[in-house]
């Protein structure tokens, strides 16, 4: 088991190239796991890593030993998979992320439930609105909003979310509701928008009589939290386009009012991804299925207009 062990931390490390990291990965301390890369590389006769002051390098042989390490957890995932399976009693931990709306609306009320059902199996729930990396940052399953740039991944569509373009009855009183999306594009109005590093330029797709139109919008605040554009926009700062799931309870409240409802937001895809693997684990499978169920019963219908 020591073994398996520094196994393990090494392909943590190698994946995240920090030691500090990957032992905060592993749960463990940084002197640990740099103890047990020590092991390994002793047992191996061989240096994993070069070493600097601000980076860890992998040695050829580490990359070599990298590349069977994987088959080996690969191997030992499906090994406890196959017994999981047989002994309908799932076990361990899975590591899952959602962005801050999602995951604090729909996926963290339902863990419990999650949990009362499959006792031996822990969530380790991450929640960001950042672009997460599956692997690098050791996630089982990752649901998001939008399209996925990685085509090598596993992904299981869950709806086609309504979204909403809002604002708070002082803001529509001070600026007037927009007539059209060509005045989103002025100074006439503000948006809110959400910025994370590698985000791409502000484009709020909106459907017309004409077709979707790309509207470039820019204003005075951006955030890379939801739940700040949020609380931006209940306090008359701005419009803010948002799944319908996130301010459904202020548009019922009157905190904040839908406009441009002639032209709407383009629906966005509400997704899971998972690894691909040749035989998938069953507690991510039961969690990916439970999830699932429970969001598509979760979510609110989009308003008719009075």
């Amino acid at each position: 088991m020591a073994y398996f062990d520094n196994v393990k931390t090494f392909v943590r490390v190698y994946e995240l190239g920090n030691m500090s990291a990957a032992a905060r990965d592993q749960r463990i301390s940084a002197a640990v796991a740099s103890a047990r890369i020590a092991a390994l590389e002793e047992h191996l006769n061989v240096r994993l890593f070069q070493r600097t002051t601000r980076m860890l390098n992998p040695t050829e042989q580490g990359v070599m030993f990298y590349r069977g390490a994987c088959k080996i957890l690969e191997a030992v995932d499906e090994a406890e998979a196959e017994i999981s399976s047989v002994t309908q009693t799932p076990r361990g931990s899975l590591h899952v992320a959602a962005p801050l709306g999602m995951g604090q609306r729909l996926i963290a009320p339902a863990v419990p439930e999650f949990k009362q059902l499959y006792p031996l199996i822990n969530i380790r729930l991450r929640l960001s609105d950042r672009k997460l990396d599956l692997a690098s940052e050791g996630l089982d399953a990752a649901f998001f909003l939008g399209v996925p740039e990685d085509s090598s991944l596993r992904i299981r569509k869950i709806a086609d979310c309504d979204r909403v373009l809002c604002a708070a009855p002082s803001y529509i009183e001070r600026k007037g509701s927009p007539k059209s999306s060509d005045e989103l594009k002025s100074d006439a109005h503000d948006c809110l928008n959400l910025r994370y590093a590698g985000a791409p330029e502000f484009q709020w797709s909106l459907q017309s009589s004409e077709g979707v139109r790309r509207v470039a919008v820019s204003g005075p605040f951006e955030s890379d939290h939801g739940d700040v554009l949020t609380q931006w926009a209940l306090d008359g700062h701005g419009i803010i386009l948002k799944p319908l799931f996130e301010v459904a309870d202020h548009l019922d409240a009157k905190k904040l009012v839908p406009v441009l409802e002639n032209e709407p937001p383009v629906p966005i895809q509400m997704a899971c991804l998972y690894a691909h693997r040749r035989r998938q684990d069953p507690k991510t499978r039961l969690l990916i299925d439970f999830m699932v169920d429970h969001i598509k019963a979760s979510l609110p219908a989009r308003p008719t207009s009075s």
